[in-house]
């Protein structure tokens, strides 16, 4: 198969389900990893593919776009693991959280296993479903109703007569944040849904990796200042640490072994 041939594939691929892997893509095409890896390159140099952590996904940018769910669980994926690392490490045992949709709060629940009798709330239908495989009988997992979002979200008026509740911390992964805008989604439900988490929140703890300072989506949840913690990684521009350090209540980064290899 010639290159243009392959190129041609990868884009009809991201086109169809948002991202595509390297490993899938080398069984696929039946060529090797490094061939993948250079039409990946070639894609992205003339910007119709986003290359990520292990593979690629397609360009996103407007403050309405929202891309699936399959599409954001690839990107920054080492960012993601230590940020749920460090997060898990705020939970504490006996507590009731909130755990708002997203790829890094699904991240997040696989870290929480060891943490006993823990009572969460969550709008996502993939995270409830990591929480319910773990298998702990000391653990209560509520799931909201709503209108399901291209990211797994359940949204809407059904999800936030469920968040009439109190809970201890919420957990809260956002689209983008920027200092003007706040922290943000492009999903206007959403931001309804995610408003009412951090209005239910005795503490609410940000999570989100670097990437996501400076994109701006068309709704709010949630100014900076109303984050009590803001877990983010070491990717994070020195401008963007000085506002956050002034707005958000504690900022913590955490190190990703490797950093700074877009694939492996």
């Amino acid at each position: 198969m010639l290159a243009r041939q392959r190129q041609a594939v990868i884009i009809e691929e991201v086109r169809r389900t948002g991202a595509v892997r390297v490993s899938d893509l080398v069984v696929r095409l039946g060529v090797s990893d490094m061939t993948v890896r250079r039409d990946l390159d070639v894609l992205a140099s003339r910007g119709l593919v986003e290359k990520v952590y292990g593979g690629a996904t397609s360009v996103v940018g407007r403050s309405t776009d929202e891309p699936g769910f399959e599409a954001k669980s690839v990107r920054q994926l080492p960012e993601k693991e230590a940020i749920a690392a460090l997060a898990a490490g705020l939970v504490r045992p006996g507590t009731a959280i909130g755990l708002s949709a997203g790829t890094t709060t699904w991240t997040l629940a696989r870290f929480l296993d060891d943490i006993p009798d823990l009572t969460v709330v969550t709008n996502s239908i993939r995270v409830a479903d990591v929480l319910q495989q773990s298998g702990r009988t000391d653990r209560t997992v509520v799931l909201t109703g709503g209108v399901r979002t291209p990211s797994d979200a359940l949204v809407g008026p059904v999800a936030v007569l469920a968040f009439v509740l109190h809970l201890d911390v919420v957990f809260l992964g956002v689209h983008g944040m920027a200092e003007r805008s706040g922290f943000t989604t492009p999903n206007l439900n959403e931001s309804e849904t995610d408003r009412a988490l951090v209005d239910a929140a005795g503490r609410v703890v940000v999570v989100a990796d670097h990437t996501k300072w400076g994109t701006v989506g068309i709704s709010t949840i949630a100014d900076l200042d109303e984050a009590h913690v803001l877990v983010t990684d070491e990717g994070l521009p020195d401008d963007a640490r000085t506002i956050l350090t002034d707005q958000v209540g504690e900022l913590v980064l955490a190190h990703v072994p490797g950093s700074g290899e877009e694939l492996a």
